[in-house]
């Protein structure tokens, strides 16, 4: 699984679920809608931005992303999302953790769990960012479940390995040295864990060393895109974010289990002022990277078993904020997703007139969840782990796999 995460929340009307009436009623609150969120807001803010019916399926796409236009065919648009809370810190831990709280395993970790990892020489989860997105490492934290399944935190701003991947080599030890040493290390641990059963943060540091040991040879490699050929280079493009989706997709075939992309540093999509024109320059530095990333793995056979995930933590509002800016919005929003068995060309649910609240066949986050974990090979109502005296999952006592969107 490859999830594309936009810090701070982009406006569902701008991209995949056109809302003529916004333009129609601007600076108007018609009745029908109840435009309630966490600041006031003003009048309706029209969509400057064409829509066009695109593919075989002729779903609508913004000019904003009109390359990713070309592949709308594979894109499943859930356009009826909503969550539990408009404020970044618990919205980015329900989408990433299942839960508003930051104890809980993500994700991420709990795919490892339940599936483990290809990649025998490299995390199995990767979390890439070129800064600190809000709340940081508790976002692909392992939770109460064993170390070894949290998140690996890559600042891929520097793209020289030595930078990227600090203190990777060790410069004094040559292998052998290093192998004898793990090796003398792994018997007194294991002479230890003999004597102390069931400590299972020295079986995760164990594993771990294991693993740093192998990534020196294995990551110089793999997060090197510089050997990639020059065309495949140009089609992504040369931002953090066209790297970060080329790092993905050569993460995913060696076999790495679940990559996460943070756009930007902080949350660049929240857009309370100067809308716009912010989302305009957000929209073209996707757009290419995200249709390049989604090409690439169709014509590498890794599409059909590979899930991509797109959005943000929520939406924002149909009604205007500071004259020219969108405040939070969790009542309704879109994220898509392609691939990895997801029905493509598909537009599912819907939000009102004025793109604010979900009304249609609503998902929830527990339901997303629910959905990708049944994507891949999961039931995620047996995707169980025993804590404090009681079973936890992801979805916690929540979630309906929304088996429409399946192919």
């Amino acid at each position: 699984m490859i999830q594309l995460f936009m810090n701070g929340g982009p406006f569902q009307g701008d991209f995949l679920d056109p809302k003529p009436a916004l333009n129609e009623f601007a600076g108007q609150r018609p009745k029908e809608v109840e435009f309630r969120t966490e600041n006031a807001t003003g009048g309706l803010m029209p969509v400057p931005f064409k829509f066009e019916r695109r593919g075989d399926c002729g779903l609508p796409v913004s000019e904003l992303v009109p390359r990713l236009g070309d592949h709308i065919d594979d894109l499943c648009i859930i356009r009826s999302m909503h969550t539990d809370n408009p404020n970044h810190g618990p919205a980015l831990f329900l989408m990433n953790n299942g839960t508003i709280t930051p104890t809980r395993p993500s994700l991420g970790s709990w795919l490892m769990y339940g599936l483990g990892s290809e990649a025998a020489d490299l995390p199995g989860y990767v979390v890439l960012c070129p800064g600190r997105p809000v709340r940081f490492a508790e976002l692909w934290s392992s939770g109460f479940l064993p170390g070894e399944f949290q998140g690996t935190y890559i600042n891929h701003s520097n793209l020289d390995t030595q930078k990227m991947l600090p203190n990777i080599r060790n410069e004094q030890l040559s292998p052998e040295q290093q192998r004898r040493q793990l090796e003398l290390l792994r018997r007194i641990n294991s002479q230890h864990l003999a004597e102390h059963g069931g400590e299972s943060a020295l079986e995760a540091r164990i594993r771990s060393m294991e693993t740093a040991f192998r990534m020196q040879f294995a990551a110089s490699d793999a997060f090197d895109i510089n050997r990639e050929p020059p065309a495949v280079r140009a089609e992504y493009g040369s931002t953090h974010f066209a790297n970060s989706c080329l790092l993905a997709r050569r993460l995913v075939e060696r076999g790495v289990r679940f990559v996460q992309i943070y756009y930007g540093n902080g949350q660049p999509w929240d857009t309370h002022r100067n809308h716009n024109a912010t989302t305009e320059n957000l929209a073209r530095d996707i757009d290419q990277p995200t249709a390049a990333l989604l090409g690439d793995l169709k014509r590498r056979g890794l599409l059909d078993d590979t899930l991509v995930v797109w959005g943000g933590e929520f939406g924002r509002t149909s009604t205007t904020e500071s004259t020219d800016g969108r405040d939070h919005n969790h009542w309704g929003f879109t994220v898509w997703l392609a691939g990895g068995g997801v029905r493509g060309g598909l537009a599912y649910g819907a939000t009102d007139d004025f793109g604010f609240r979900a009304v249609q066949d609503k998902v929830h986050i527990h339901d997303l969840h629910a959905t990708i974990l049944q994507l891949l090979g999961l039931d995620h109502e047996r995707l169980t782990y025993r804590h404090a005296g009681r079973d936890f999952r992801l979805t916690d006592v929540y979630g309906r796999v929304v088996h429409e969107i399946l192919a």
